[in-house]
């Protein structure tokens, strides 16, 4: 079969597209599904570069968010058939592991997975659709409503609005009723934002955030029972030199909310400033499976759409890692192979 075949870690020239990967075949409880759609994450970036302290079995196939159809079954596999339209849970959450970096994922024309990751993907929902939701929309799924309770009338502000993780935090919020304060790097991006439901953009290469929402919302009161500005809650997983300026924002009792680290996890921090504001830090950690089925739910009712910066054949699969590490998409970079 054709795959994007990783080799050792390194840059992208450690990629190798190669049409004559072996096929896999199922064993006991696993199927193979023929990939209709993968999206990319950043976390196939680090996957490629190598992460401290995590060893992965090489070679790799990238590509942790897998839809397609069955084509084998193996033995002890019930409930299932060849043809079946299925997304698979990129979380192995029996044995462990992970798609696209513990097992081979989805940057192949075949994949290989275990039948207890099946999800099955009604007609009206599309791959490619499918296949942009499990590890960002469900990651930002669980961070804004399971963790963050955001809720009907609330100031949301949040960082990295315009990837994949964040373009979901924007229509969730929208979804609850939020009033949205989106940060971009480009006015082209903080356009594609306002349409996307954003009710105010700030610029972070133009203005400072902290000081746009103080200028716009007020500063926090440091008093309970005294009238004050700042937003309800901020969504940061960008960490960085970001983290303690975004704590600033928030309002006496804000909550920020954070699911990762893109920018750098050892941030400097104030704790007098928590304390005194009585903030809230919450963190979320990737996705349950419920998440995946509320996810297919609000897509399948037309109340949610995933978006799709560009659709990359296998071919082209070294490009789209290298315009998502760029950060030059809106939303999620898929690939059909």
């Amino acid at each position: 079969m054709k795959a994007l075949v990783l080799h050792e870690h390194g840059g992208m020239e450690k990629l190798h597209l190669e049409r004559d990967f072996p096929d896999p075949t199922p064993g006991e409880g696993e199927v193979v599904l023929r990939v209709r759609a993968t999206s990319l994450n950043y976390h196939d970036i680090f996957t490629r570069r190598g992460m401290p302290g995590i060893k992965l079995p090489m070679p790799c196939i990238m590509g942790l968010d897998v839809a397609g159809e069955l084509v084998a079954i193996g033995d002890g596999v019930t409930g299932w058939a060849v043809g079946d339209r299925v997304l698979v849970d990129p979380i192995n959450r029996v044995e462990g592991g992970l798609m696209g970096e513990t097992q081979h994922g989805g940057m192949a024309e075949l994949c290989r997975a275990k039948a207890h990751q099946l999800i099955r993907l009604p007609e009206n929902i599309s791959f490619e659709q499918a296949a942009a939701l499990p590890v960002a929309y469900g990651t930002a799924l669980r961070m804004m409503y399971t963790i963050g309770q955001v809720k009907a009338g609330e100031k949301v502000l949040i960082l990295g609005a315009s990837g994949g993780v964040g373009i979901c935090c924007v229509q969730l919020a929208k979804l609850a009723g939020c009033h949205v304060i989106a940060c971009a790097g480009t006015p082209e991006k903080g356009e594609r934002l306002r349409a996307l439901g954003a009710d105010e953009i700030i610029l972070y290469t133009e203005t400072d955030i902290v000081k746009a929402v103080q200028e716009r919302h007020g500063k926090a009161a440091r008093m309970r029972g005294v009238a004050g500005g700042g937003v309800d809650v901020v969504v940061n997983f960008t960490g960085g030199d970001t983290w303690k300026k975004s704590l600033r924002t928030l309002r006496l009792g804000g909550r920020q909310l954070t699911c990762g680290a893109t920018a750098g996890f050892a941030v400097e921090d104030d704790l007098r400033y928590i304390w005194t504001f009585e903030l809230q830090i919450r963190g979320s950690n990737a996705w349950e499976r419920e998440d995946i089925d509320t996810l297919l739910a609000l897509v399948g009712s037309g109340k949610l759409k995933a978006v799709i910066d560009r659709t990359y054949t296998l071919d082209e699969g070294i490009q789209a890692l290298a315009q998502l590490e760029d950060r030059k998409v809106i939303g999620k970079v898929v690939v059909t192979p």
